[in-house]
């Protein structure tokens, strides 16, 4: 598979993009392809850098580089990263998708990190599809609007016929920033489910807790903030709530017809379901959980 991210837009704190960083540096990686910039960037709004290597100075453009990356058990994935093009997106994305069918490639992974409404205190939001727009896990939060290559790049891979898949992160808005290893961390987590591979998660889990404990601070300190993030858990638990009730598997279905017929019978035979002959009061029983 390819894994693409994409720097700017797309990039919330570089989320997407240090998770490409965090598979090439943690693990045997050498360059195998690249995409010269020329065409495709508007240097005055992507910059080329300076640097000094060897005591020699160095320009370095804007590009597209393409790693292979060595995962354990004799697994490999290919790691895409650029700056988000500029211009003439369509070929660009041609050029990618020529150089995944040279590496003889059959899934394209793209990444992504968004600013959006959720708590710092809660795991981060993880939106995963596979495929087309059809196959969002969940659909009344299908986004409509402007979007960045990332998805341009999974459009055009589909219609030439690769398995793709998307995964963005979602960070707290109130807390933007250079860095977010929460983010990183989470989208490294849904690579390695795509992969079957777990990918080794270095120093990231202890700068993600130092992360929270920053954020913790911030809000004890803004009452504004701290009565918005109390208003965020309440959305987030109500949503993860529903989201749970509407999943339920066939057993625990199961269970609740068996219970509802039970319930049933009782009123028909005067007996209760659990056979005490008390029968429901009022003609209202609750099952286990507490429904009604």
């Amino acid at each position: 598979m390819l894994i693409a991210a994409f720097g700017g837009w797309n990039d919330a704190c570089q989320a997407a993009t240090d998770a490409v960083r965090h598979l090439t540096s943690r693990y045997p990686s050498r360059e195998v392809r690249t995409i010269d910039g020329d065409g495709f960037y508007d240097y005055q709004a992507t910059r080329p850098i300076v640097c000094y290597a060897t005591g020699r100075r160095r320009i370095v453009w804007p590009q597209t580089t393409v790693y292979d990356v060595e995962l354990p058990q004799g697994r490999h994935l290919y790691a895409l990263i650029a700056p988000e093009p500029n211009y003439r997106w369509p070929a660009y994305c041609a050029q990618v998708l020529r150089i995944a069918d040279e590496l003889d490639v059959r899934r394209i992974v793209t990444l992504g990190a968004m600013f959006a409404d959720c708590p710092h205190t809660r795991p981060l939001p993880l939106d995963v599809e596979d495929g087309s727009a059809e196959a969002v896990t969940d659909p009344d939060q299908r986004y409509s609007g402007p979007v960045g290559i990332p998805t341009i790049l999974d459009a055009a891979a589909v219609d030439e016929g690769f398995a793709t898949s998307s995964i963005w992160a979602s960070i707290p808005q109130y807390l933007e920033g250079d860095d977010c290893a929460a983010a990183t961390l989470r989208l490294l987590d849904a690579i390695g489910d795509v992969a079957g591979v777990p990918i080794d998660a270095g120093d990231l889990p202890g700068r993600a807790g130092a992360w929270r404990e920053a954020a913790d601070v911030l809000a004890s300190t803004d009452e504004a903030l701290a009565a918005y993030v109390k208003r965020l858990e309440r959305e987030y638990d109500a949503h993860e709530k529903a989201r749970r009730e509407a999943s339920l598997g066939g057993h625990a279905c199961r269970q609740l017809v068996m219970e509802a017929e039970a319930f049933l019978h009782s009123l028909e035979t005067g007996h209760d379901a659990d056979g005490d002959g008390r029968g429901p009061v009022g003609g209202v029983g609750t099952t286990h959980d507490g429904t009604v």
